[in-house]
C-alpha cells in the first residue's frame, strides 16, 4: 500500500508530484483514485540517478554477481530513462524498443540482439506486464535469454511473476475498480481522465 513506502520513495513522489490523486483511468481500463505519473520522478535526474543505481545494485546483490546481463533492453517512451540509468550503472549498453505504425513493439535504429545474450528488461512501472512480455518477446526471437525485469515500482501486486526474477525499487498498490463497480464514477463529482500514454 502507499502507507508502506520508505521516506525515501514518499519524499521523491512528493517532491516530483508523481503520485496524482482524483479520478483516472488505467490503461487496463480500471478507474482508480490514484495514478502514478513515474516520468515526473525520472524528469528530475538526481532521482532517476539515485533509484537507477539502486535498481543496478539490488540487481548485483541478488544475482551475486557483478556483471549479471550484457545490455539493457527497455520499452519507449516509460523505460527509456531509467533503463539508461540502470544501464550505466551496471556498464553495459541501454537499448529500447518502440511501437511501428501498427503497434507493434520492434527494435529499430540500428539495435540488434545477438543469440546468448543475457539481456535485463527494464521499465518505469510494471503493472500488467504487457509490455516487458512484449519486449521478452523480442527477446526470444532474437534468441537472446531474459535474465529479469526491473523496474521503479512494482504496481502488480503479486501478479506478475514470469518466471525470470523480479527487481523493483518499491511495491506500490492502491485500489482499482472495474468502470461499474467505481464509487467515484457512482459519486459522480470527478469526471474520469485517461493520463497514460497510450491512447
Amino acid at each position: 500500500m502507499i502507507e508502506n513506502l520508505s521516506p525515501r520513495i514518499r519524499e521523491m513522489l512528493e517532491k516530483s508530484g508523481a503520485l496524482l490523486t482524483g479520478h483516472f483511468i488505467l490503461t487496463s481500463g480500471r478507474h482508480s483514485a490514484n495514478y502514478l505519473q513515474c516520468a515526473k520522478i525520472c524528469a528530475l535526474p538526481w532521482y532517476c540517478e539515485e533509484l537507477g543505481d539502486e535498481l543496478a545494485e539490488k540487481l548485483c546483490t541478488q544475482l551475486g554477481t557483478k556483471k549479471p546481463c550484457d545490455l539493457v533492453l527497455a520499452p519507449a517512451l516509460g523505460g527509456v530513462v531509467i533503463g539508461y540509468q540502470v544501464a550505466a550503472g551496471l556498464g553495459v549498453p541501454g537499448y529500447f524498443t518502440e511501437r511501428d505504425k501498427e503497434g507493434t513493439m520492434v527494435l529499430r535504429r540500428g539495435f540488434e540482439l545477438k543469440p546468448g545474450q543475457k539481456i535485463l528488461i527494464v521499465e518505469d512501472v510494471i503493472t500488467t506486464g504487457g509490455s516487458v512480455l512484449e519486449v521478452a518477446r523480442i527477446v526470444e526471437e532474437a534468441g537472446a535469454n531474459t535474465i529479469g525485469y526491473a523496474c521503479i515500482f512494482d504496481r502488480s501486486n503479486g501478479s506478475f511473476r514470469p518466471g525470470p526474477p523480479v527487481f523493483s525499487v518499491a511495491e506500490l498498490t492502491f485500489p482499482t475498480y472495474t468502470p461499474d463497480q467505481c464509487p467515484l464514477c457512482a459519486e459522480g463529482k470527478l469526471q474520469a481522465v485517461k493520463p497514460g500514454s497510450r491512447k
